[in-house]
């Protein structure tokens, strides 16, 4: 198994988390000098000009990021009217937000029960959310509410305007109610 790919692939997974050198080292169980071996390897891997990424050192972590000579072409898919589409898990994100804002990106991950680092990136992008300050917990992260854009694309007036969520608890249990008779039902009929 190679180290460098599993390295690779850790970066790939936490995001714009990033990872310490200390992660590495525990992670991987090597030394130091191994991590910033590795980390090296993969950095001329990506210095090739068939790359689009890079790993860059941000705020004491190790990322991987996109190149900044490609940018038009990411602005390109932004705004590709295609792309505007909504993936379920960018639905989810957004509704946990509309629902509970201002929140913090580790606040939505909890509800998730899975990172929504990208998913709060290309909600921003989008213009389907943004940053409205910082919250007083330890590490001061960033509060993420709708905006403007998220009320027109969903055509409403304003957020109080979502349906409540009690609403969809009622309508999940009928629904489940009606289910259990209806297999109820089929299954003594078909005896």
């Amino acid at each position: 198994m190679s180290k460098v790919a599993v390295l690779e692939g850790l970066l790939f997974v936490v995001g714009e988390d990033g990872l310490t050198i200390n992660q590495m080292m525990d992670i991987l169980d090597i030394s130091n000098e191994e991590a910033k071996e590795l980390i090296g390897i993969l950095k001329d891997k990506y210095e090739d000009e068939n790359s689009g990424i890079r790993i860059h050192f941000l705020g004491n972590t190790f990322k991987l990021t996109t190149k900044k000579e490609h940018r038009e072409y990411f602005q390109k898919l932004i705004e590709n009217p295609e792309s505007n589409a909504l993936s379920q898990a960018a639905l989810e994100t957004l509704a946990i937000i509309a629902y509970n804002q201002p929140i913090t990106r580790i606040d939505v991950d909890e509800i998730r029960g899975v990172s929504s680092s990208q998913m709060i990136r290309k909600l921003v992008a989008k213009g389907f959310i943004k940053e409205v300050g910082r919250s007083d917990a330890v590490g001061r992260p960033i509060l993420y509410q709708t905006t403007s854009e998220f009320l027109d694309y969903f055509g409403l007036a304003t957020i109080d305007d979502l349906p409540k969520i009690e609403e969809f608890v009622e309508e999940n249990v009928e629904e489940s109610s009606t289910d259990l008779y209806h297999s109820k039902y089929t299954e003594q009929s078909e005896i």
